[in-house]
């Protein structure tokens, strides 16, 4: 079994010892040592060449925001964030991942609550996801110098901690497939989902439309209901297309991305013109609130006209089993390619179904899209 060796940071004894505990639970993690600031944290991380870092942003001596910009200049790694769910959390997490940090988890939810097993799972899920993304590579561990005098011993056992074998090789879609997307006929409606490492794609992607798109985005991020109107409002700051936290009932504009709300799902309803937003806690059953899969069926079967619809990098499965009906009922359908995802579980997925016309890197999806639209 391969061991994951990780550095937890933050200025709580109480914090760092229960992500402690709860990380080496699990027997292939390792807490290799803790760190009571950003000061401290690059110290340790020189001395100890961890596989991930756990990173709080309020710190004294040195913030976590300070220290990940150290971190991703010096000793590029993967970070994961540990983060509060208030508005002033939320903008410094998104901050973090603008930054390179590849996901977060929220410190308050799960340390007085009857969700600390679910809470346990993500945060070591997580762990093992990251620590193995194809964005960074691990750090060799420097040798132990042996004490003066003693032996040489004739070959150095390796001291790199062995990296997890990536997944088996899935069926692969297209890549550059000639004209592609862009001799298709032209969509109405573009649906995007995405979760891990999702933030990050899409402020690379949506930047690049320009104004007159003429078609309206709907788009689930997992993220919680405090993080999903932040981060409309800074990718609206970021773009030429409008982006809005979606509303119930608010017509479908073309132009405008609608980022579904942290905590409820979204759908497509038929009603005016090109639709309109329809938001509700149903079906409780999903895995995640908002659901790529529930927005996906929702359109499928409501929406009459041409679809385009994308997954990007994320943990998991959701979105396939939507894809996979969009397809059936003559969407196009475009997955992040494997290279650039942080995690390649939502796009494997669907590309596993069989319902992918083309699989492209994150730094050519936009060029994709923009052919397709004609803009």
């Amino acid at each position: 079994m391969m061991t994951i060796r990780i550095l937890v940071v933050d200025d709580s004894p109480f914090m760092r010892k229960s992500l402690q505990k709860m990380l080496e639970e699990a027997p292939d993690l390792r807490v290799v040592a803790t760190a009571r600031d950003g000061i401290d944290a690059l110290e340790k991380i020189a001395e100890h060449k961890p596989d991930l870092v756990t990173l709080d942003i309020e710190m004294p001596r040195m913030d976590g925001l300070t220290c990940l910009k150290r971190i991703m200049a010096e000793f590029p790694l993967p970070v994961l964030m540990v983060s509060s769910l208030t508005q002033e959390g939320a903008q410094s997490t998104l901050d973090a991942l603008s930054l390179g940090a590849l996901d977060f988890i929220p410190k308050e939810s799960g340390y007085a609550s009857a969700s600390i097993m679910q809470i346990q799972h993500d945060l070591q899920e997580k762990v093992r996801r990251l620590a193995s993304s194809p964005r960074f590579h691990r750090l060799p561990q420097a040798p132990h110098a042996p004490p003066a005098g003693a032996p040489q011993p004739a070959t150095a056992p390796p001291s790199v901690t062995p990296t997890p074998p990536r997944p088996a090789t899935t069926p692969k879609a297209p890549l550059h497939p000639g004209t592609g997307l862009a001799s298709s006929p032209q969509a109405e409606l573009l649906l995007i989902g995405s979760s891990t490492g999702g933030p990050k794609a899409l402020q690379d992607i949506l930047p690049t439309l320009p104004a007159n798109l003429p078609v309206p985005c709907l788009i689930v991020q997992h993220m919680p209901s405090t993080f999903t109107k932040p981060f409309a409002d800074r990718l609206d700051g970021l773009c030429q297309v409008h982006v809005k936290e979606a509303e119930q009932g608010e017509p479908l504009k073309a132009g405008t991305v609608y980022i579904a709300p942290g905590g409820i799902h979204m759908t497509y309803g038929a009603r005016g013109p090109k639709g309109c937003i329809e938001l509700s806690p149903e079906p409780v059953s999903s895995l995640h609130r908002p659901s790529v899969d529930v927005l996906f069926l929702s359109v499928a079967e409501l929406f009459r006209g041409q679809v385009l619809a994308g997954i990007l990098t994320g943990m998991g499965s959701d979105g396939a089993k939507g894809m996979e009906q969009l397809k059936k009922k003559g969407a196009h359908t475009l997955a992040e390619a494997e290279e650039s995802c942080v995690v390649y579980g939502m796009p494997r997925a669907a590309v596993e179904r069989g319902c992918v016309d083309l699989a492209a890197p994150l730094g050519e999806i936009p060029g994709h899209l923009r052919r397709h639209f004609r803009v």
